[in-house]
């Protein structure tokens, strides 16, 4: 007994490095290598591994795969740590390790649910476990406001599988991949062709999908200018740097006012609306007699006490002249946690300075607000973050929306992979719905994103400049736009069905 139990461990401990080195794998997927096949053999490589394995051993291999994907993944949350939480480094590794280790129990859960289960193979594979893991993926970007960064499905945005995406939304490639990657695995085990049907037969709807035109041009193209500023943060608020801030954005402006729209970065505006009334009523004026629209990031606080990160547009923007608060307006919903807001605020403030990085307090906006109008183009704006959630985005977009619009301050994350990964998931947006997505940034990546995910034009990070581009427009809307995730509701609903009714049928027989 002692002899086999000698020869099992070594084979464990295998398991779980290799585990850990294709969750590894799976980040090279992602931008900025953008080796999407990475992720079909990250995802079989664990299919693999779970084989045959108990749930709690089940639960360690998927938890090994979890932290070699987000170690490697997410690791650049540290840069903001280790540049503005004033902590000791060792606080600030343990912190982003547990970070690490909470995101790790998603893969865990999902391996120790699909071993726990009992299920023929094929059904486990092809039916189960692709519900399963897009029902954990749901849970991960919901609980605790949400964390929905590396969906598989974002992985795929330049290769073949994107197609699914205006059908399905990102979660739709994330299914996709699912069921070609059991398919593989199912292969692989049991060696017979035959297990590729399914694979292949995604990859045909996949092919076919992607010579359809979801939306139309209009045959219109917008002249846009979005300026990215590059101002160190650690200077941005600094009193004695508000007004060459602001100069700074005004002259880089001034050989720009030809264009349809000019944009500001997510709080270019070093200021509360509220303190710079002239200010804004100049540019406003501008604007004007430049026949455009200027739209900024600017944060505001209420008379009631109540702080709001905001979007406002000033110019010809369908309202008669700048008064304050601004009429076309936008407020952000979705808040960064301890970035924006600190949850039991009152525990935590008094532990660390990175509980008190500056503009931490912040309010939420409603979920879904209008559209802005900029020059008569109605644009669904979406700051920093909230790009990441594609409900929210779908459900801002209405039959006369041009654009998606998102400003982001991407600064706190340096010279890291984490803004590249910002900018493919603001790519998947606008292949999602159909619709251009404008990018404005302080320090990069700011981009022109055409409604098929595609770049346009975009400009390097930490460079001060203004990136013109014209951008064509489109009208119709994409089956996700129009439906969201509802399909793949239904597929779930039928799969698991399906999958426990088969399981019973089996049994009684």
């Amino acid at each position: 007994m002692l002899a086999i139990q000698t020869l099992k461990r070594p084979q464990v401990f295998m398991r779980i490095f290799g585990a850990a080195f294709s969750g590894a794998l799976a980040t090279l997927a992602f931008a900025p290598y953008s080796f999407w096949p990475a992720m079909l053999v990250s995802l079989v490589s664990l299919l693999l591994l779970l084989y045959g394995q108990s749930p709690k051993r089940a639960a360690l291999i998927g938890f090994s795969w979890g932290l070699g994907q987000f170690g490697t993944g997410i690791g650049w949350v540290y840069v903001v740590i280790a540049n503005f939480g004033g902590l000791p480094t060792a606080v600030g590794l343990s912190l982003i390790a547990l970070l690490v280790m909470f995101l790790s129990l998603y893969p865990a859960l999902f391996a120790f649910i699909l071993q726990r289960i009992k299920l023929p193979l094929s059904i486990s594979y092809l039916l189960f476990a692709p519900s399963l893991w897009l029902l954990i993926d749901w849970f991960r970007g919901w609980f605790l406001t949400g964390f929905p960064w590396l969906w598989p499905g974002y992985s795929q945005i330049d290769g073949p599988l994107a197609s699914f995406a205006p059908m399905f939304g990102v979660q739709g490639i994330t299914l996709a991949l699912l069921i070609i990657s059991g398919s593989v695995a199912i292969t692989v085990i049991t060696r017979k062709a035959s297990a590729l049907l399914p694979a292949l037969v995604v990859a045909i709807v996949g092919t076919l999908s992607s010579q359809i035109n979801w939306v139309q041009e209009t045959g219109k193209d917008v002249d846009v200018a979005m300026v990215q500023g590059n101002v160190p943060q650690e200077l941005k608020w600094l009193p004695s740097q508000r007004w060459p801030t602001l100069l700074s954005y005004q002259d880089m402006t001034r050989q720009n006012w030809d264009a349809d729209i000019v944009i500001w970065p997510e709080a270019a505006i070093p200021a509360l609306e509220r303190d710079l009334p002239d200010f804004l009523h100049r540019l406003d004026a501008a604007a004007i007699n430049n026949h455009t629209a200027l739209i900024t990031g600017v944060l505001d606080q209420t008379d009631d006490g109540q702080f709001y990160n905001n979007v406002i547009t000033l110019g010809e923007n369908g309202e008669n002249g700048y008064t304050y608060p601004a009429t076309q307006s936008y407020s952000k919903h979705h808040l960064l946690v301890f970035g924006e807001f600190v949850p039991f605020a009152d525990l935590l403030r008094p532990l660390a300075p990175l509980f008190n990085l500056p503009m931490s307090s912040f309010s939420r906006g409603s979920y879904t607000q209008p559209n802005i109008n900029a020059k008569g183009y109605q644009l669904a704006p979406a700051i920093c973050y909230e790009i990441a959630f594609n409900d929210q985005v779908r459900q801002s977009l209405t039959p006369d929306s041009d654009f998606i619009l998102t400003l982001s301050n991407d600064t706190w994350f340096g010279r890291s992979i984490g803004p590249h990964q910002h900018l493919e998931i603001a790519r998947m947006r606008a292949l999602e719905n159909g619709k251009p997505v404008l990018r404005a940034t302080n320090t990069g990546l700011t981009a022109a994103i055409g409604y098929k995910g595609e770049l346009i034009k975009q400009i390097p990070q930490f460079e001060t400049a203004v990136l013109r581009a014209k951008v064509p427009t489109t009208q119709g809307q994409t089956p996700y736009t129009q439906f969201g995730d509802w399909p793949l509701y239904v597929w779930i609903s039928l799969s698991m069905g399906a999958a426990f009714f088969m399981t019973r049928k089996q049994k009684i027989r």
